[in-house]
């Protein structure tokens, strides 16, 4: 699966793009995930470094995405906070397991590229649709008064 850093990125980004003509804080964006003030501080930098949302400072600044979200991929946001793990050779380094894989990692790798495939094809455009009337970060669009979200 993905880290608990990964998905407080993913859900930091999700926020943002329901946003689209606001700077958010940190504070203001914490609050809206749930996701701890100062390791989403830490989150939002690597974020900013990754250039998939871009900083200000002063009295109006906060963060605001780069890209739009029928661009940017799920997989763009994990691969700037982690990258999938994949296995081109054996990770143990165990010589007759090379070229190939043991079973294992096989299907480690596998599932690796399952999660790029899916991820990268998965806009966070898509994220804001909602499933069945549901929608990320739901409190929060319900707090903000967000009924239905559309393209």
């Amino acid at each position: 699966m993905i880290s608990q850093t990964t998905e407080y990125a993913l859900r930091a980004v999700v926020f943002l793009a329901n946003r689209p003509d606001e700077s958010c804080t940190t504070v203001v964006i914490a609050e809206g995930t749930q996701v701890p003030t100062g390791y989403l501080a830490k989150v939002m930098h690597s974020l900013a470094r990754a250039g998939i949302v871009h900083s200000q400072r002063g009295p109006h600044g906060g963060f605001h995405l780069q890209a739009d979200p029928k661009d940017l991929t799920a997989l763009d946001v994990t691969e700037a906070m982690e990258p999938v793990q994949r296995f081109g050779k054996c990770p143990l380094g165990i010589e007759h397991h090379t070229p190939g894989l043991c079973p294992l990692h096989r299907v480690l790798d596998d599932i690796g590229a399952t999660m790029e495939e899916t991820l990268g094809k998965t806009t966070i455009a898509d994220l804001l649709k909602g499933d069945g009337g549901r929608i990320p970060l739901c409190k929060v669009a319900a707090d903000n008064d967000i009924h239905q979200i559309t393209d």
